[in-house]
């Protein structure tokens, strides 16, 4: 009996010990909504001081159940975790030196120059990429961004799309075949193409010279002003939890304004169907409208979009790039943190439509005031209707909800 009461004692003495050793980070929800898997954040130079960390320790992130939680430092020296919190409620978290477990990596993306410079990012929920320099020269024009749809899986799955869908061996394969059975041809690329679902998502997004699932544009009267693909690129962050790049666009000229140059900081982190977007514009001298948009790909789409000022978001349900064939429906949306100018519709005139615009009908626009020498914020993202997210009244409560949050972030306390 001795023995184990000793043992009980020298136990509570480590564990306090331990204890004495760790950072306490409290993360409360004003909000009276549950918030789950949320990306929190916190100076990583903070937690070295407070550790008294040294060059070659480990640290781990401990959650209320005493499990090690997955972390990333982010290229700006942020440690970021995702929490789990109760409405109106707080909950606490520990991090301390040890050695953290391994964690699957659920955002990641890569730069694609095998495929005309896309870039390419994804989560576990959904994928996407953004046009490069090489799709510019080639004469194509290209410009919002797409959406990849994904289910069945967290992990990743673009660099497996890719290699199929460009592997050498395998095209010159489908080129020589379809110099004698052109139908032979198509049945091999079929069974390769990232168009087509191979049990795990597919490219069904139809974007064109348009702002696509949820890229912006200046605004000057009802005519949306915008540079075509990215010039340069910069993957600041390659998960587990969160992927960031930073893109640059090419010099054009706004209301008398010149060499004008568009900057992007695009980051997705793991669990959210949201990326967020920080866009800067150089060489504005004065205030201009800024509209983040969603292509609309039918005539008469009333039904199937949100376009709410108030409540700060718009969303689209999108019926894929052909919809003749039963792919289902793609959910595009956004949020924005600052009060919106207006939120609408705006349909491309028929000659617009059909010459320059591959065929969209036009844009639900969120339109927003950009000032000189700021930063424009806003959230962009998709789901698919054979994923999680079955139907359209989901996806505008999810975006709905997320522009509400937006309002009421977690906040975090370190002690």
């Amino acid at each position: 009996m001795k023995k184990i009461l000793f043992f009980v004692a020298a136990a509570c003495m480590l564990f306090s010990c331990h204890h004495e050793h760790a950072v306490k980070v409290t993360v409360t929800n004003s909000s009276s909504a549950d918030r789950t898997d949320e990306m929190v954040e916190i100076s990583m130079k903070e937690v070295e001081t407070k550790l008294h960390l040294n060059d070659t320790a480990q640290i781990v992130v401990i959650c209320p159940n005493g499990k090690q939680l997955p972390y990333q430092i982010t290229y700006d020296a942020m440690l970021i975790f995702p929490a789990t919190v109760k409405a109106n409620g707080s909950a606490d978290y520990r991090i301390e030196v040890g050695t953290p477990e391994i964690f699957p990596t659920l955002a990641c993306g890569r730069f694609y120059p095998e495929r005309k410079d896309d870039l390419a990012w994804e989560n576990d929920l959904t994928a996407y990429r953004a046009y490069g320099p090489e799709l510019q020269a080639s004469g194509e024009r290209a410009f919002g961004y797409d959406v990849w749809t994904k289910y069945n899986t967290t992990e990743p799955v673009v660099e497996a799309r890719y290699e199929k869908e460009l592997n050498p061996a395998t095209k010159a394969k489908i080129a020589e075949l379809a110099k004698t059975d052109k139908a032979a041809a198509d049945s091999m690329y079929q069974t390769v193409s990232y168009h087509v679902d191979h049990g795990n998502g597919m490219d069904i997004y139809k974007v064109g010279p348009t702002l696509g699932g949820g890229a912006n544009g200046l605004m000057i009267g009802d005519s949306l002003i915008y540079p075509w693909a990215f010039v340069t690129h910069d993957i600041l962050d390659n998960g587990p939890l969160r992927f960031t790049a930073k893109l640059t666009y090419s010099p054009f000229s706004v209301d008398g304004d010149d060499n004008v140059v568009e900057t992007r900081v695009i980051s997705l982190d793991a669990y959210s169907y949201m990326n967020k977007a920080v866009i800067s514009y150089s060489n504005i001298t004065k205030p201009v409208l800024v509209a983040t948009g969603l292509v609309l790909h039918e005539p008469q789409a009333e039904a199937n979009y949100v376009a709410d000022t108030k409540a700060g978001y718009i969303t689209y349900v999108d019926p894929t790039d052909n919809p003749a064939v039963d792919n289902g429906k793609v959910f595009v949306g956004a949020a924005f943190p600052a009060p919106l100018v207006e939120a609408k519709a705006q349909w491309f005139p028929e000659p617009e439509k059909t010459q320059l615009r591959g065929g969209a009908d036009g844009h639900v626009l969120a339109i927003s005031n950009y000032a000189p020498n700021s930063e424009y914020v806003y959230y962009f993202g998709s789901a698919w209707s054979r994923a999680a997210i079955k139907t359209s009244a989901e996806w505008n409560k999810y975006v709905a909800d997320f522009a509400q949050n937006l309002h009421s972030p977690l906040t975090v306390t370190i002690k």
